[in-house]
């Protein structure tokens, strides 16, 4: 054939050529991909990164494989659709089973078997103190549990009818190979080589898994400091609603987390209390309880709480009481019952006593917390009904909660005076023949009117300190007092004037149906201040000259300005 036919004829072949790709029918139009399919993450840290850090903790031994684990494939044109055959491997493992993610290429885990041995406290103190960090943050936890990662896909023909697949991510690649039969190829090129579309964008959510390595080595660990490094990942991670999920979720991770409350390590301990009284307060809270519901469990925190010399483990073993009073009511009901039949109102009387003991010494300011934390327990407990009564009736802890009040210089401790108004509110609820013990107790009523100004800002600590003064005042007759004991009444009310007025005016209540109770108390209050002031102005003619007259002067301007404040805020 002469070179002019030859071009002849490779012309009308183009020529139909381009009458085919004419016939074809457009491609379609992608749009961009939603925010929530793509990476977007606004984080200076890199999957790969965190996948790197995950993997050097693993365990030796063990044995992983590196697979897309519910992956979930998006693209711009078919937003939230799965590739068919997601279980096919994406990047090749090596030899052993893992791969290397020194390159940048993102690889995830899809199993972990639990065998083997711990590696070293060095790396944990490298890699896993990192992580301790990072899952500090909700954007780095969710990173740590899966990660969605771009994924750039390109398709070409090879001889023998081979299809190519080249997969980019990120900063790496890796050419997996597959023939024509595969379902994945084939899925890929019918839905997007087909249509004329070469490359395509994807995202892949591949699961990191590190709630399966933190486990294995949980299992495994032979050291303290790698268990504490652990149980702090795990807490941290804890501290965010999906990631306690995932937690709960993760098989035999929560018996294990619960076996750890057997340790004799400190920091492990604390890490442990810590970690299981975020979990209790989240949704999964009966999936925990059921776990610790065990009496040799509750004894063992308790013994913990009772015999520790550590100030943060206490505080940390007393905040785990105190999220079991506090969660859910179905969560209390698994524990609470068994705690009680231990000894828990005993227990917290006992360790009340004991910070009662230090603040009245040496005051040590890093013990603060813990005195808070204890009073706030006992209060959460005095108010569950069938609890109550034990602590009502128990002397020595109203006499804990009297010594509490009366003490000088509350700034420092000002939280727990304010609980420990709330909680003896509570208690003469149910006792009220206590509050004529408390009734003569002058120092006692000069300590209540001290805690008003940390009370400023607690509506329901105002009413509590408005009941207990209505409750002491009503017990107090001042027809039948001496002049002496009446004057030294009237000296505390006036000296508190100020702090008086200033609640007065702080919280101006209405009078409605949710402040009724309040109201009422307060108004009794008022009244009987009123009155005991209005007594001693009528003896003053005959008692001015009396020596413990001139000793404690009162200012008669005082006593009308609160007076006058008392009959305004009664009508």
């Amino acid at each position: 054939m002469s070179r002019q036919a030859e071009s002849a004829a490779g012309e009308e072949e183009e020529e139909e050529e381009e009458e085919q790709q004419n016939q074809l029918p457009p491609p379609p139009y992608h749009p961009s991909a939603p925010s929530d399919a793509l990476f977007d993450i606004s984080t200076t840290v890199d999957p790969s990164y965190v996948i790197s850090l995950i993997r050097k903790l693993l365990p030796s031994g063990i044995s992983s494989s590196i697979r897309s684990h519910g992956v979930d494939v998006c693209d711009s044109s078919d937003q939230g659709s799965k590739g068919e055959g997601t279980e096919e491997s994406v990047l090749p493992a090596s030899e052993n089973g893992t791969s290397n993610s020194s390159n940048g290429e993102y690889e995830a885990m899809d199993t972990v078997q639990h065998e083997g041995a711990s590696v070293g406290e060095e790396a944990w103190e490298e890699y896993g103190c990192i992580l301790w960090d990072l899952a500090s943050s909700r954007t780095h936890a969710e990173l740590m549990l899966h990660s969605r990662i771009p994924v750039v896909i390109s398709s070409r023909n090879c001889e023998g009818g081979v299809k190519m697949i080249e997969i980019t991510v990120a900063r790496g690649s890796q050419v997996v190979r597959k023939t024509d039969t595969s379902v994945w190829v084939k899925y890929l090129c019918r839905t997007r080589v087909g249509h004329g579309l070469d490359m395509a964008c994807w995202t892949y959510l591949v699961q990191n898994l590190v709630l399966e390595v933190l486990l294995a080595s949980l299992m495994v660990s032979q050291s303290a400091r790698v268990t504490e490094i652990g149980l702090g990942i795990i807490g941290n991670l804890a501290c965010h609603e999906v990631s306690r999920k995932h937690i709960a979720s993760t098989k035999g991770l929560v018996e294990v987390i619960v076996d750890q409350l057997f340790l004799d390590d400190t920091p492990c301990l604390c890490e442990a209390c810590r970690l299981l009284t975020l979990c209790l307060q989240g949704s999964e809270g009966v999936t925990w309880a059921e776990a610790l519901q065990h009496e040799h469990v509750l004894s063992r925190v308790l013994w913990i709480a009772e015999n520790t010399l550590s100030t943060q483990l206490i505080e940390r073993c007393v905040g785990l009481l105190l999220a079991v009073l506090e969660s859910q009511q179905e969560v209390s009901a698994v524990l609470l019952p068994c705690l009680v039949k231990l000894g828990l109102p005993t227990l917290l009387i006992n360790l009340l006593a004991f910070e009662m003991s230090k603040l009245t010494g040496e005051r040590v300011p890093e013990r603060y917390s813990v005195l808070d934390l204890i009073l706030r327990t006992v209060e959460a407990l005095s108010v569950i009904d069938g609890y109550s009564q034990e602590l009502c009736s128990n002397k020595s802890l109203f006499q804990l909660l009297k010594d509490l009040v009366k003490l000088p210089d509350k700034i420092e401790f000002a939280n727990s005076c304010v609980t420990a108004a709330v909680l003896t509110a509570n208690i003469l609820t149910d006792a009220a023949d206590l509050a004529l013990e408390i009734s003569h107790d002058l120092l006692y009523l000069q300590g209540l009117f001290d805690i008003y100004p940390f009370a400023s800002d607690d509506i329901e600590a105002c009413s509590a300190l408005w009941s207990i003064v209505a409750s002491l005042l009503v017990q107090v007759e001042e027809n039948e007092m001496s002049p002496s004991t009446l004057h030294q009444y009237v000296s505390i009310l006036v000296s508190k004037s100020d702090l008086i007025q200033e609640e007065l005016i702080d919280h101006q209540l209405d009078g409605s149906t949710t402040l009724s109770a309040k109201l009422s108390a307060r108004t009794t209050a008022l009244k009987r201040i009123f009155g005991i002031l209005t007594h001693w102005r009528d003896l003053n003619d005959h008692i001015k000259g009396s020596s413990f007259m001139v000793e404690n002067h009162v200012n008669e301007e005082d006593v009308n300005r609160l007076l006058d404040c008392c009959r305004k805020y009664t009508k």
